[in-house]
């Protein structure tokens, strides 16, 4: 049998997949990113810098007094720590830093921890977490060129420079470096030489031919014409013609309006320039650095603008980062670096991966069981998944990018996400759900088969019939994770990558490359269907007549289970919630003797009554090794939770002599900014699902299917908090994966029942309902049994956050079935009143 010219290019697309999944991922060491769960990373301290805060206050108003400077800094510091958190975060994220860690203290102090980054790495963020990006655009003075002259001519030298071969600037003196660490350097080298106070000495970075770095001198008035508010976005661009690297930037509205009355006003002959041929030099300066000076040669009034520099792209890149996260609210310090090690224990990596093999391993066997010769091309189909997925992640995160302008999802285009143990068991689960689409086409398979169609005619037509239920399901599951990336920000983001680099995978094996295998391995002339078992022939239960009770019984569960989650969570938040969420006690230990992380979770687990983040931390070099232990509980019983720990960890390591270093409080981790880019991410992508649902079928169709999301969300949250767990970021990862995964049993039968509608134009509409949720019930059991095989090992065989994840899972797959036949089609029946809809006799 010849192959089509179609298949052929088929083939060779698997084939480059392929080959991009093994490019990206060999050698493992250097390709595959871990996350801080599973390789640990670097840890900062950072806190703003009071001394300099108060020193900018004086200097931006030096009519105030100590009393006004100080309750100026007051205001300013009120509302910081939010506002800081939520700019480190979209910097870090910009850098291609993923799942960071970043958590609040006392005293202004907020921890960043990075996975597993490099030194180039390490050193933007440490550059990034400190830049104020406080940017101003202001006036270069009107005799500046001759005011330079006078200057360089006199031979006095600013403080820490010295001057350069040409004589036409400086260099740094070999003192310069000790210099900037004194606070009132800045100061002392901005009144070098100025012509009146309202004006600032300020050195301009020039680089020669020959790669040697000037300073050019300028004096700058010190009041700014516009600053960075007015800034809509920033980006990198290469000049076409020299090649060389620049900052562009786009104002707003507002600001563009302003740029535009300032560029005409001191261009040449302009309205305060009126005695000059030549425009006045207006300087770019970023966190008192001068980044250029162009001369304003006429009016600019499309609100662009361009910082020139002498940048290598990752620097040009930092500062876009920088500049469209934000500018921070005060300036930030860096009071310490260290290196953590996993917070996984060696035996909670080693049991996590362990069930991860076992569950596909299991499915697989399942599919060979039960559809023989198919379940085995459904086996590739699930090899090839778990080859193709580093060339999903790539395509994912490249799609992805696009949404959000520069929102770097990796340092290099052809750079994994960072993997944790979350994102593993979230990936093993989605192999779980890949062979979902497989199902439908086989069950399709057998229905024609059972019409006597021939082998290649039953496989064709099972096919083209499945297409569109699961065309429409992962489109559906692919919007959410759209929009969860563009609304959501940190983890949620890195969990749409995982979502969308699934589906990709798996609609492209089942689709495509199990089509290519039949059609390679089918003959001609076989009629014979192929074997496969059949689970629930000819089911015909009445399930609509159930639905209002059932569905009543689900809100009262609902209901009681959620008010008693926030009952519970009003009187003590750190009974439902984790350290994640609530914040809590941050405590350090030194120690003589170094204990499996596992086994001291395990002690410290028992002792709280409650969940704990645990990570051995150093000094960069290596030096100074301490436990960190962070936990909601603050008390156990009457005794500090800090003494109770270090007795318990004392008497089950005696040899260790673990004694308590420091303890301080420490704010959540999820803060007000991920709290409300999760909650618009998620109403948003509900949104997005009325609309698409709504398009596809009708609005009653979306109604009925985002009422079934809300119902598994809602009671996996309710039953998962009854069963004494707490609600963490892992939680929250499973219930967007609940969400993802549970659209698309709806959508499946949401299919058939616009099929039958259009086939059958004389059942009532409830009968016809009934009829197509029994038609596809065998595929809705086999399907969620698979998932809950993968959920079941993980649950069984994961420690620690693999363990919620999982059983959050199995509430949710279990809560997903439930609501497909009791809730999503009742309430579409609701919502017609029993009547067909209009799409019903359309063709």
């Amino acid at each position: 049998m010849r192959m089509s010219r179609s298949d052929l290019w088929k083939w060779l697309i698997l084939v480059f997949l392929a080959v991009l999944s093994v490019y990206v991922v060999i050698p493992p060491k250097e390709k595959i990113r871990l996350g801080l769960d599973l390789s640990g990373g670097t840890s900062f301290t950072v806190a703003i810098d009071e001394e300099r805060l108060i020193a900018n206050v004086k200097a931006g108003n030096p009519e105030l007094n100590d009393v006004e400077v100080q309750n100026q800094v007051n205001n300013i510091l009120k509302d910081a720590d939010a506002r800081a958190i939520e700019v480190i975060r979209n910097r870090i994220d910009g850098l291609g830093v993923n799942e960071p860690v970043i958590q609040a203290g006392k005293n202004h102090r907020i921890v960043v921890q990075l996975p597993g980054v490099d030194a180039e790495q390490r050193e933007a963020a440490e550059k990034s977490i400190q830049s104020a990006a406080f940017l101003e655009f202001k006036l270069v003075h009107k005799q500046n060129d001759q005011l330079v002259d006078k200057v360089l001519s006199s031979g006095r030298l600013p403080e820490g420079y010295v001057s350069s071969e040409d004589g036409r600037g400086y260099k740094r003196a070999p003192n310069y470096n000790e210099l900037v660490k004194d606070p009132d350097y800045a100061r002392r080298l901005s009144l070098f030489e100025v012509p009146d106070p309202r004006y600032a000495f300020m050195l301009e970075r020039e680089q020669t031919a020959v790669g040697q770095v000037i300073y050019r001198p300028i004096f700058v008035l010190r009041r700014a014409e516009l600053t960075g508010d007015a800034l809509s976005s920033a980006s990198v661009e290469i000049e076409s013609m020299t090649g060389r690297v620049h900052v562009s930037l786009v104002f707003n509205a507002k600001g563009a309006a302003d740029f535009a009355r300032l560029t005409k006003a001191y261009a040449p002959r302009g309205s305060r320039n009126k005695d000059s041929d030549v425009g006045r030099r207006l300087a770019i300066v970023l966190d008192d650095t001068l980044y250029s000076a162009p001369v304003l040669k006429t009016e600019i009034p499309d609100g662009r603008a361009v910082i020139e520099g002498n940048f290598k792209w990752s620097e040009a890149a930092v500062l876009r980062n920088i500049l469209n996260a934000g500018s921070l609210p005060a300036p930030m310090k860096i009071l310490e670096k260290r290196s953590v090690e996993s917070t996984l224990g060696a035996d909670a990596i080693r049991s996590g991966i362990n069930a991860a093999v076992l569950a596909t391993i299991l499915v697989a066997a399942f599919m060979l069981a039960y559809y023989a010769y198919c379940g085995l091309i459904a086996n590739v189909a699930l090899l090839l998944d778990v080859l193709l997925l580093p060339a999903g992640l790539i395509i994912a995160s490249s799609i992805l990018s696009v949404f959000v302008k520069d929102a770097a999802v990796s340092k290099h285009a052809l750079d994994l996400p960072v993997l944790t143990m979350p994102g593993i068991a979230g990936l093993v689960l989605s192999l779980g759900m890949a062979v979902d689409a497989n199902v439908l086409i086989f069950e399709r398979m057998r229905e024609e088969f059972a019409l006597g169609k021939s082998t290649r005619a039953a496989v064709a037509a099972g096919y083209d019939r499945a297409f569109l239920a699961i065309f429409d399901s992962n489109i559906t599951t692919l919007l959410t994770a759209v929009i969860l990336f563009i609304f959501g920000a940190g983890p949620i983001r890195g969990f749409a990558i995982t979502l969308t680099a699934g589906i990709i995978i798996s609609m492209f094996t089942a689709l495509v490359v199990t089509r290519l295998i039949f059609n390679a391995t089918v003959p001609e002339d076989r009629v014979k269907p192929y074997k496969m078992m059949q689970f629930l022939k000819d089911a015909n239960f009445d399930f609509l007549r159930w639905g209002k009770p059932f569905g009543y019984t689900a809100l009262g569960v609902i209901v009681v289970t959620l008010t008693l989650f926030f009952v519970r969570g009003i009187r003590n938040p750190a009974s439902v919630l984790a350290v994640d969420f609530t914040g809590g006690a941050a405590m350090t230990f030194n120690y003589t003797q170094q204990v499996d992380i596992g086994d001291v979770r395990k002690v410290v687990t028992d002792t709280v009554k409650n969940d704990a983040v645990i990570q051995y931390q150093s000094a960069l070099e290596g030096t100074g090794k301490t436990l960190l232990i962070k936990t909601s509980v603050m008390k156990v019983g009457e005794e500090n939770v800090s003494t109770a720990i270090t007795t318990a960890l004392n008497k089950a390591f005696p040899e260790s002599q673990f004694t308590l270093a420091g303890e301080e409080e420490v704010g959540s981790e999820v803060g007000a900014d991920l709290k409300h880019a999760a909650a618009k991410a998620i109403f948003f992508s509900l949104i997005g699902i009325l609309i698409y649902v709504s398009l596809r079928f009708e609005f009653g169709f979306a109604l009925g299917g985002v009422f079934a999301l809300a119902h598994d969300a809602f009671i996996t949250l309710g039953l998962y908090s009854l069963m004494g767990r707490q609600v963490s970021l892992t939680t929250v990862a499973a219930l967007l994966t609940i969400v993802g995964y549970s659209i698309n049993d709806t959508i499946v039968i949401f299919d058939r029942i616009r099929e039958d509608l259009r086939k059958d134009t004389k059942t009532d509409f409830p009968a016809l309902c009934n009829r197509a949720i029994n038609q596809t019930l065998s595929r809705t059991i086999l399907t969620s049994l698979t998932t809950l095989i993968a959920t079941l090992v993980l649950f069984i065989f994961g420690g620690g956050s693999i363990n919620d994840f999982a059983l959050a899972m199995l509430i949710g797959v279990i809560a997903g079935v439930f609501s497909t036949i009791f809730i999503a089609t009742p309430i579409m029946l609701a919502w017609y009143k029993n009547r067909r809809p209009s799409f019903a006799t359309s063709k």
